[in-house]
């Protein structure tokens, strides 16, 4: 076991440096850069732009050095805990990024709990009582969650609250509270709104987790082992939940390298459409105006919780499952 933690430990190191000049070549690859936005910016407006200042920029930001000097720089800079600047709002990156990142990560690991609650529970009864009246109404109730869009979803409950209670759950605290600092006042108003945005997020997710654990058992309970299970003698509820269930969580298990970079990155669309200020429209706005140095710190650090996830992933497999690590 150690061993097999150790390989994958040590693919570790390669695969983010090589996740770390990709997302640097990414941030490259449109044409041209921050600095060409804003000058069509400025001159959409006031019809002529200075050259000195677009200069003094270029060389502030590095612009004008070749790429793999800036490359270098940005990696040594992030080595030693800084992420850069954001060109846009001439503030570090880490800033930006921290202060939404804590309600991100609040919303997401909040959803992904009630998915598994509700998801696990549901998906092994439909399974066991295939074809039953509970299992048409959980198949349906999944098929309709599944099928509506999260976006979708969030502007039918914003125009249903406002027209049923009169109150605007738009957002994740109220106007008072938005630049106050934080209080249990301010605690409350983020429990009055965030149940808005954990349900609609919600709804979509553990539709499809009900589908994908229903499918598993159902396929590991007609298999032989299953029925000598049952043959022995062993009652019902250790046949299904020390053998079956246990095999059909490998797919959960493998997809948490998924799971943990969704937790920072958010849902992007529905942040948008719900106004939440969570790093997804952050991000959005960073890859549209090509700010490299906040996009290009959003690209590592989505891709690096993914590597640190398949990484934990594969050890929660491992544990779970001994034929994995068997066959490595």
């Amino acid at each position: 076991m150690f061993q097999y933690i150790l390989r994958r430990f040590l693919l570790m190191i390669p695969t983010l440096l090589v996740i770390s000049l990709v997302s640097f070549i990414v941030m490259q690859l449109p044409p041209g850069d921050f600095l060409t936005t804003y000058i069509a910016s400025v001159a959409e407006q006031d019809g002529m732009v200075d050259q000195a200042l677009v200069d003094a920029l270029r060389h502030r930001y590095g612009l004008d050095q070749p790429q793999y000097v800036r490359y270098l720089r940005w990696m040594n800079n992030i080595l030693h805990g800084d992420w850069g600047r954001s060109l846009e709002w001439d503030r570090p990156v880490k800033e930006l990024i921290g202060t939404r990142i804590g309600l991100t990560f609040a919303i997401s690991l909040t959803t992904l709990l009630i998915g598994w609650v509700i998801a696990f529970p549901v998906g092994i009864y439909s399974a066991i009582r295939q074809y039953s009246a509970g299992d048409y109404i959980f198949t349906a109730i999944s098929f309709i969650g599944r099928g509506i869009p999260n976006f979708l979803l969030a502007l039918v409950a914003l125009y249903a609250i406002f027209k049923l209670f009169n109150y605007n759950a738009a957002g994740l605290f109220s106007r008072q509270f938005q630049e106050a600092p934080w209080s249990w006042a301010k605690l409350l108003d983020l429990f009055k709104h965030l149940w808005v945005p954990v349900f609609v997020i919600s709804v979509g997710s553990t539709a499809g987790l009900i589908r994908t654990m229903r499918a598993n058992l159902l396929d590991e309970l007609n298999k032989p082992y299953v029925v000598t299970a049952r043959s022995k003698g062993l009652s019902e509820r250790k046949v299904i939940f020390k053998y079956p269930v246990r095999v059909a969580l490998n797919p959960f298990v493998s997809t948490v390298g998924w799971a943990l970079p969704g937790l920072i990155s958010g849902t992007t669309i529905v942040s948008i459409v719900l106004g939440l200020q969570t790093t997804g429209p952050l991000m959005l706005r960073a890859l549209q105006s090509q700010d490299m140095y906040l996009a290009g710190s959003f690209l590592l650090l989505l891709s690096a919780l993914t590597v640190i996830g398949t990484f934990v992933s594969d050890i929660l497999l491992a544990w779970l499952d001994p034929r994995i690590r068997l066959t490595e």
